[in-house]
C-alpha cells in the first residue's frame, strides 16, 4: 500500500483527500496537513504576537483544535483558510490574556468615514514588499505593524504581507469584504503616517534637506 508521502509527492493526494484520509484517523494524512502549513501558520502567528514562544503554542494549539474538529469542517472552504481561522483565533485569545486589550476582537466596531481616507493610501510608497526587501527598512515596518490595534494588524498581515486576497482574508477572519478593505486602508494610513515621520527623521539626521 502507498504511503500518503509517496502519495503527495506523486501529486495525487490533494487537500481534500488528505483530510478525509485525517476523519477517518490516518494520523499520517493529517502529518502531511501540519507539514504543508506549520510554517505559514507560524508566520502569521508571530506577526499577530509579536512573540516566538506565543506563536510556537499557537501553531500547536490551531493543529491540535483542527484535529479535535476534524468532523466540523464540511469542505466549503480550503482546509488552509479554516486552519489559519483557528490561529488568528488563538494568537488573538492570547493577546487578551497577555494584554487584557478590549481591541483585540475581531469583532469590533468598523464603521467609518470612509470618504475621508484618501484612496491614494492603497497606493502608498513604499510598499510592504519593498520594504521587507531590506532588513533595516523590515524591522522599521514589523515594529510600525506592532503599533496597530490587532484587529487591523491581522487584516494588514493576512493581505498586504502573506499577499492572500480580500476575499481570501474577509473569509479567513468571519469578515465583509468591505469590512476588511476598510481595516486595510485604515492600517495602510496609520502606517504611511508612522514610516513618513521615520523617513523625515532620518533624512533630518543624515543632514539631507
Amino acid at each position: 500500500m502507498e504511503t500518503i508521502q509517496k502519495k503527495a509527492e506523486e501529486g495525487i493526494t490533494s487537500e481534500l483527500a488528505l483530510v478525509q484520509a485525517a476523519k477517518k484517523g490516518d494520523l499520517e494524512a493529517f502529518s502531511e496537513l501540519v507539514r504543508r502549513y506549520d510554517r505559514n501558520v507560524f508566520r502569521i502567528a508571530q506577526h499577530i504576537t509579536h512573540n516566538e514562544e506565543d506563536a510556537q503554542d499557537v501553531v500547536q494549539d490551531a493543529f491540535l483544535k483542527a484535529y479535535q474538529n476534524l468532523e466540523q469542517f464540511q469542505g466549503n472552504s480550503k482546509f488552509y483558510t479554516w486552519l489559519v481561522r483557528i490561529a488568528v483565533n488563538e494568537a488573538l485569545m492570547r493577546l487578551r490574556k497577555r494584554r487584557n486589550d478590549r481591541t483585540v476582537s475581531l469583532d469590533e466596531d468598523v464603521e467609518t468615514e470612509d470618504g475621508s481616507i484618501p484612496r491614494e493610501v492603497a497606493d502608498w510608497s513604499p510598499n510592504p514588499e519593498q520594504l521587507y526587501g531590506t532588513s533595516e527598512l523590515g524591522d522599521i515596518l514589523k515594529k510600525t505593524i506592532q503599533g496597530l490595534s490587532p484587529g487591523f494588524r491581522t487584516v494588514f498581515v493576512l493581505r498586504d504581507v502573506e499577499g492572500l486576497s480580500t476575499e481570501e482574508t474577509a473569509e479567513m477572519l468571519n469578515l465583509s469584504v468591505p469590512a476588511v478593505k476598510s481595516r486595510l486602508l485604515r492600517a495602510r494610513l496609520q502606517l504611511r503616517e508612522r514610516l513618513s515621520r521615520y523617513f523625515k527623521n532620518k533624512k533630518g539626521g543624515d543632514g539631507q534637506q
